[in-house]
């Protein structure tokens, strides 16, 4: 996955690891200015059209899954698997991001509408909507913010645990990269892991986590009986189908689903050009400017454009992805030498960003002394 040596605008042809500049001579209202004003509407019916797409898809796969796999003779299957696993998990993961764009309120002009449809799509693949809404908008208000920050908090060199160190070589970064990718995202709506610190323990199922308001309390009640609905209907299933029949046709590609949000999230927030800040040097506008995007190669139109329109979507996060990318191409004039895009091949990227991304430190002989940057050990 990703397009290699592929360059289209003059950022590319940069030493993509350079680090960006960190005060920028430009406003969110110019950006906004630069956009077509039609990038700004949303559209319930044209929205409507991707989920109805993927859903068609999504069936298309479970059918051809479940009638022809079990024909085939054992060591086809054990291959076909596998196919239909990654398949399904990768259109799943476009609904997954649709569900993403409805908290965003940039499905359709109604917020019951894109609440609707978002607790749907998201409570069939195993996240809490609203729950999770609260916590990533949190995020997009903090983004890089040492201290504030909901997500993907890096450490500082005295604090890197001493398992960190231990795994710190080829076998120990695999071990890592699996335990992130498959354990990660269930761990992180479970017990916070890599969130952000509270004075107690916190989750996304516990509507009095100090990650939620009292007036979001009652919203998170009703993603757990979302969650707690779809469980139900898993459990139905398995006592009809069987536990090995759930398993192979949903619950591996929701699993899926989990992995490539990991897997996205994970490369857009860590590369070595990118700064953290502490409280006496962070704003908004440094904080939405240090992401950077991704190149999935043919991915990235299954996944709606996510991978490779993530800066834009920090910046202004209620534009639809059928907009994103003309949104994107408006702004990165405007955006000049604060915009990046990497095109290194996804595993090449994830190992890589496993190696050198381990902990942040400022600059010794830098006068922002709260700007943090990336160090391998």
């Amino acid at each position: 996955m990703g397009a290699g040596g592929r360059m289209s605008d003059p950022s590319e042809g940069k030493n993509i690891l350079e680090r960006v500049p960190i005060d920028p001579p430009f406003t969110l209202s110019d950006l906004k200015k630069a956009i077509p004003a039609h990038c700004f509407e949303r559209s319930v019916i044209r929205s409507s059209y991707y989920v109805v797409h993927d859903l068609i898809v999504a069936y298309v796969f479970y059918f051809l899954a479940n009638t022809y796999i079990p024909l085939l003779p054992t060591p086809w299957a054990y291959l076909a698997w596998p196919v239909y696993w990654f398949c399904q998990a990768s259109i799943l993961t476009g609904l997954w991001v649709i569900g993403h764009e409805c908290g965003h309120h940039a499905f359709s002009d109604y917020q019951l509408i894109d609440d609707a449809v978002g607790f749907v799509l998201h409570s069939a693949l195993y996240t809490p909507y609203f729950s999770w809404k609260y916590s990533h908008r949190n995020h997009h208000a903090n983004t890089n913010s040492l201290d504030n920050d909901e997500v993907y908090i890096p450490k500082r060199k005295a604090k890197v645990a001493v398992y960190s160190k231990l795994l710190n070589n080829p076998p120990g970064r695999v071990f890592t990269l699996v335990f992130r990718l498959t354990l990660g995202f269930p761990l992180y709506l479970l017990t916070n892991i890599s969130g952000k610190k509270y004075g107690r323990f916190a989750n996304h199922f516990d509507p009095l986590s100090p990650i939620f308001t009292k007036r979001e309390r009652i919203q998170v009640v009703i993603s757990d009986i979302g969650i707690l609905a779809v469980l139900y209907a898993t459990k139905l299933l398995v006592e009809a189908k069987g536990a090995a029949w759930v398993t192979s046709m949903y619950l591996i590609p929701v699993l899926g689903v989990h992995m490539f949000f990991v897997l996205i999230t994970y490369l857009h927030h860590t590369h070595l050009s990118l700064p953290h800040y502490d409280s006496t040097e962070w704003n908004w506008i440094r904080g939405a400017l240090s992401t950077i995007d991704r190149d999935f190669g043919f991915l990235n139109r299954v996944f709606h454009d996510v991978t490779h329109t993530h800066v834009l979507h920090h910046l202004i996060s209620y534009i639809p992805h059928y907009h994103a990318k003309e949104a994107r191409d408006a702004i990165k004039p405007v955006l000049g030498e604060f915009y990046k895009i990497d095109r290194t091949p996804i595993f090449k990227a994830m190992w890589r960003e496993a190696k050198e991304c381990i902990y942040i430190e400022p600059d010794e002989d830098s006068e922002h002394k709260g700007t943090y940057w990336y160090h391998k050990m």
